[in-house]
């Protein structure tokens, strides 16, 4: 591999990293990744319908509630934040 390989790898990375919010960055800690990975699943859920029906069966819940439990899911996904060490 050369330096330019490597560059031009390194300049498709950032440029995925910089439109797409759920590809990480360097900065990215481990509860922010978890929490894009949840808002993620759960986004898929809702816009899959067969796999939202799936789960309003499997918890005997309308499509409907099953939709809106998802979406409130969505706003704290892993709950609260940690606290940050400010140093």
């Amino acid at each position: 591999m050369q330096a330019s390989d490597r560059f031009n790898i390194n300049s498709q990375l950032e440029h995925l990293q910089a439109k797409y919010v759920g590809t990480g960055h360097a900065d990215l800690n481990r509860f922010e990744w978890a929490v894009n990975i949840q808002r993620d699943s759960y986004a898929s859920y809702i816009g899959h319908y067969p796999m939202l029906a799936y789960f309003a069966i499997a918890e005997n819940e309308s499509i409907g509630r099953e939709r809106y439990n998802f979406m409130q899911r969505m706003l704290l996904p892993c709950g609260l934040p940690p606290e940050r060490d400010e140093d």
